[in-house]
């Protein structure tokens, strides 16, 4: 073949690898950064800080399903897209993110029936 084809293309990159790495990162970080701002700021109290923090699950689940679609790319490329670690690190922290979600929803959601009833 005197031409290069696009399949042969030696860069190929695999975005949603690295789109699940940061969404797992971001998830994992949102907390952190709420209830630092619960801690610093007078004008965030706790429950506002807890509420933000249910947005990591959100960032959570978009990490798994990029990382899904990282390995599809990834096996469909016959491993030339590159960025298994990256998908399988996004995939671990974005379970992570998830329920560090899911717990702080669930502890918002026994604080409300605590509110409600006490």
């Amino acid at each position: 073949m005197d031409a290069l084809t696009r399949s042969s293309n030696a860069g190929a990159r695999n975005d949603a690898a690295r789109g699940s790495l940061l969404c797992g990162l971001l998830g994992l970080a949102l907390p952190i950064a709420a209830y630092v701002a619960a801690r610093e700021l007078t004008q965030v109290r706790l429950v506002q800080a807890t509420i933000a923090t249910c947005g990591s699950a959100l960032l959570g689940l978009a990490a798994i399903l990029l990382a899904r679609r990282a390995r599809r790319n990834v096996a469909r490329t016959l491993g030339r897209a590159g960025g298994l670690g990256a998908a399988r690190a996004g995939r671990v922290l974005g379970v992570l993110a998830l329920c560090v979600g899911c717990i702080a929803a669930l502890a918002l959601g026994f604080y409300a029936l605590l509110s409600y009833f006490g």
